[in-house]
């Protein structure tokens, strides 16, 4: 279990479910589910998934990232390109399956 900082909790705590997938083959999308709308908008709010923090996580320039917050589905939809494309030489996640993990242990402010 990770260590947060008080008053904070991970994003992988506050999630139901962290998911990755192909965008294509030059593109990688996280898909961050929610269990309620108090869970969602505190990460919504927090001002910490934001294309800088994803540039940083993934190798990518921040203006490569894009992020979409939908509080209807309560998702955080995050896209980023590849740094290598599917299937090619040095690709060591072609599905792009496993790029989410590190998400889970950003840490979110808990008000």
């Amino acid at each position: 279990m990770p260590t947060t900082t008080a008053g904070a909790r991970t994003l992988g705590e506050l999630s139901r479910y962290i998911r990755s997938k192909n965008a294509g083959p030059f593109w990688v999308t996280v898909d961050i589910f929610f269990d309620d709308d108090a869970a969602y908008d505190c990460v919504a709010t927090s001002g910490v998934i934001v294309p800088e923090l994803i540039a940083d996580m993934y190798g990518v320039r921040p203006d490569q990232v894009k992020i979409f917050f939908i509080p209807d589905l309560q998702v955080v939809k995050v896209s980023y390109p590849r740094k290598t494309p599917q299937g090619s030489v040095g690709d060591r996640d072609m599905h792009a399956a496993q790029q989410f993990i590190p998400l889970q242990t950003v840490e979110i402010p808990v008000r």
